[in-house]
């Protein structure tokens, strides 16, 4: 009789044997580009949710309390972090953890309402933990009458007053008290947003105006409305001189492709903005390989309400690898996935949007098609190229095409090699030879530059 003591492969939802990974690092992949409960290219969001909840009950409470502080503030999510904090309180070690992460996930105020939502999602009649009611108590302390209001309306089955008198928290002053009465009786002063003056009927031109003028126009909000700005008659020199002192600390690299895509004629004034992001960033000296994925999946749309891709992520990501990178040569990968041959190409070193503009663009996708990754012929490929490199990074959702090469078997030939996942997709292949980095943040561009300083130390 055959042997039955084999070791069962896992595969990419291409095809190509995946690497096998422990459970921390399942969680890492599946959380640190997961838009909570949207659907990816190739899984459903219920089904990379439910993954998220399984892999929290098999790990220890201080891992899970770092990937979720980690996809809060460096990969800048708000729900599926609200997600690893609920599920945390559902284990004994994970309560007495919650407070630490509380205190950065809480980071708004509608953080609040918005995990007490999903603390009830799927346990309507469970009464709020111990350490729930303390810590979400105590972070009402860190918002002012203008942040409450801010965040205390719409249509919501869990709103900041019904927070607040579920988790009755003490006030530690007079003037505290009086706020939070004034949250519960519904008198808080109207915040004075953009949302608000349009929907007042002010002038919008007056409006963005006067809101910018009082630096009371947020980042987001910000790049989310320079259509209406320039509908409206603002003009680029007020948006420009406003966009330089905006904070850029809490916005995702493919949120200014979006912004740029919106307005193309305010590309100048988007592009400087995005480039902030890099402030501090130490140049990444000799010579950089860096490879975009360009397949099918990687088109798919982030989320249902979303015109972007995780083709965009990639991009966005390229335009600030390539400004820390002392010499950068660029290749797009796909290829065919009928014949399983991969076809890349190198592109122009551009910078900024024209980047981006050239990955997203049909000539690529004209010369190299929709299908692939098929790491280990495209590393071969590049390799005949480039001969040597000092660092390769490859940006990829990891779902490889190859049925016949293993991608563990891929060419890393550069003397530090990199691939960053920017999808949820439960199985990959970027570990071992490569440092695999989850994330979809400029913060994965400082893991490499931290990581190579330290190897200097």
């Amino acid at each position: 009789m055959a042997t039955v003591n084999r070791l069962e492969h896992e595969y990419t939802h291409g095809g190509a044997v995946a690497a096998r990974i422990d459970p921390l690092a399942q969680l890492e992949r599946s959380v640190m580009s997961c838009l909570l409960w949207e659907d990816e290219h190739y899984e459903d969001g219920q089904s990379i949710g439910q993954r998220i909840t399984d892999l929290v009950k098999q790990l220890p409470a201080a891992d899970v309390a770092r990937v979720a502080v980690q996809a809060k503030v460096d990969m800048k999510l708000r729900h599926t972090p609200l997600l690893l904090a609920r599920e945390m309180l559902r284990t004994k070690d994970g309560r007495a953890a919650f407070g630490g992460v509380a205190e950065k996930v809480f980071a708004r105020a509608d953080d609040i309402t918005e995990f007490l939502a999903l603390y009830w999602k799927d346990r309507k009649d469970e009464p709020l933990a111990k350490q729930a009611k303390r810590h979400v108590g105590e972070a009402f302390r860190r918002f002012d009458e203008y942040q409450l209001a801010k965040y205390n309306g719409g249509q919501k089955a869990v709103k900041l007053r019904d927070a607040i008198r579920i988790t009755r928290p003490k006030p530690k002053s007079a003037e505290q008290a009086e706020l939070w009465r004034k949250l519960v009786k519904g008198e808080l002063a109207t915040p004075d947003t953009w949302e608000v003056a349009l929907s007042g009927g002010a002038n919008k031109k007056a409006a963005f105006e006067r809101l910018m003028a009082e630096g009371k126009l947020g980042a987001l909000a910000f790049l989310r409305n320079l259509r209406n700005m320039k509908q409206a008659g603002v003009s680029q020199k007020v948006v420009a001189e406003y966009a330089e002192k905006a904070k850029v600390d809490r916005i995702l690299p493919f949120q200014f492709v979006a912004a740029a895509r919106a307005v193309p004629e305010w590309e100048g004034v988007v592009e400087p903005m995005m480039l902030r992001c890099l402030e501090g960033q130490k140049l990444l000296p000799g010579k950089t390989v860096l490879v975009i994925d360009t397949s099918g999946s990687m088109g798919a749309r982030l989320s249902s309400k979303s015109e972007l891709s995780r083709k965009d992520v990639a991009a966005a990501l390229a335009i600030l690898a390539r400004e820390v990178c002392e010499e950068a040569a660029i290749y797009c990968t796909a290829g065919d996935d009928g014949t399983r041959v991969h076809a890349t190409m190198p592109i122009p070193a551009r910078r900024g949007f024209a980047l981006s503009d050239y990955i997203i663009g049909g000539e690529v996708d004209r010369k190299i098609g929709g299908g692939g990754i098929f790491l280990v012929q495209c590393m071969a490929f590049i390799r005949q190229q480039e001969k040597e490199a000092d660092r390769i990074i490859v940006l990829t959702d990891e779902q490889d095409c190859d049925t016949k090469l293993k991608p563990e078997a891929a060419d890393a030939f550069g003397k530090r090699n990199y691939l960053i996942n920017v999808a949820s997709a439960k199985h990959g292949i970027g570990y071992r030879k490569w440092l695999h980095i989850d994330g979809w943040s400029d913060k994965v561009l400082t893991y490499i530059a931290q990581y190579e300083a330290s190897e200097q130390e």
